[in-house]
C-alpha cells in the first residue's frame, strides 16, 4: 500500500504545496520488518550531491564504503514512522555489518518549530556529542504529536525541547546546550544543511541519498540493491 499526503502551506519555505512520501511496509512473523521507503512527488533539480560528512550527526563507521544520508523534519509523521519501524533494519543490515554508515540531516519546513527542533538538535549534537543526539533524536520523534492537525501548530517550544533533553541527559548538560541554542551558535550548521535541500530541490521528508545518488526505489529491496551496487562501484 503506498500512502501520499499533502503538505499544507509553510511559513519557512513558502511553498504552495508540499507532498510527503509514502511507504511500502510489511510484517513476517514474529519478526516484525517495516518496509519503509520513499516515493519522490515532485521534480528535483538535481539527483546527485557531493556532501561534506564532517560534522554530521552519524550512526555506523565512517570507514564504510557506502554512506547513507536521510533528510528529515522532526514534525514529519513519515519520518517518525521511518525512524520507529524501517530504521531499525536499515541498522541491523547495513550499519551494524559495517557495509554503509548512516547520516541524518536537516529539512525543517512544516512549521516554525520544525526550525526550532532543527537548530536544537543540532546544538545537542555539536555540544554534546554523537551519543546523546542519537538518543535526543530518538525521543523527540517518540514525542511527536499523532494527531495531524499539531503539524500546524507550535508545539517544540524551548521547553519541550529543554525537557526531551532531560530525559536523555544530565542538567548540567542540558543547561550547556540551552546557553548555546539561545545564542544560536551552531547555526550556520542548520543553515549547511539546508543549503543541500535548496541545490537538490528536495520537495518532501523523508529523503534519502545513497554515496551522493538520490534514491528513488519504492521497496526495501530496491534500497539494498542500491546499497550493494555503490559498494562495489565505490
Amino acid at each position: 500500500m503506498v500512502a501520499k499526503k499533502k503538505r499544507k502551506k509553510t511559513n519557512k519555505r513558502n511553498v504552495k504545496k508540499q507532498k510527503a512520501r509514502g511507504y511500502i511496509y510489511g510484517a513476517i512473523g514474529l519478526f516484525v520488518i517495516a518496509l519503509a521507503v520513499v516515493i519522490i512527488v515532485g521534480n528535483v533539480q538535481k539527483t546527485e550531491a557531493a556532501f561534506d560528512y564532517k560534522g554530521q550527526p552519524y550512526l555506523g563507521d565512517k570507514r564504510a564504503p557506502v554512506k547513507i544520508v536521510e533528510f528529515g523534519d522532526y514534525k514529519c509523521p513519515y519520518c517518525k514512522n521511518f525512524n520507529e519501524t524501517a530504521f531499525p533494519e536499515i541498522e541491523k543490515d547495513l550499519v551494524d555489518t559495517g557495509k554503509a554508515s548512516f547520516y541524518f540531516l536537516n529539512d525543517p519546513f512544516i512549521y516554525t518549530d520544525s526550525t526550532r527542533s532543527a537548530l536544537f538538535a543540532e546544538t545537542v549534537y555539536h555540544a554534546l556529542g554523537n551519543q546523546i543526539f542519537w538518543k535526543f533524536h530518538d525521543q523527540l520523534y517518540g514525542k511527536q504529536p499523532a494527531d495531524s492537525k499539531y503539524e500546524q501548530m507550535d508545539v517544540y517550544t524551548n521547553d519541550f525541547l529543554q525537557k526531551t533533553l532531560q530525559e536523555v541527559t544530565s542538567q548540567a548538560k542540558v543547561d550547556k546546550v540551552m546557553k548555546a541554542f539561545k545564542a544560536k551558535k551552531y547555526e550556520n550548521d542548520l543553515k549547511k544543511d539546508q543549503s543541500y535541500v535548496s541545490k537538490l530541490g528536495i520537495q518532501g521528508t523523508p529523503a534519502f541519498f545513497i554515496n551522493g545518488k538520490e534514491f528513488k526505489g519504492t521497496t526495501y529491496d530496491d534500497l539494498i540493491e542500491m546499497v550493494n551496487k555503490a559498494a562495489k562501484t565505490d
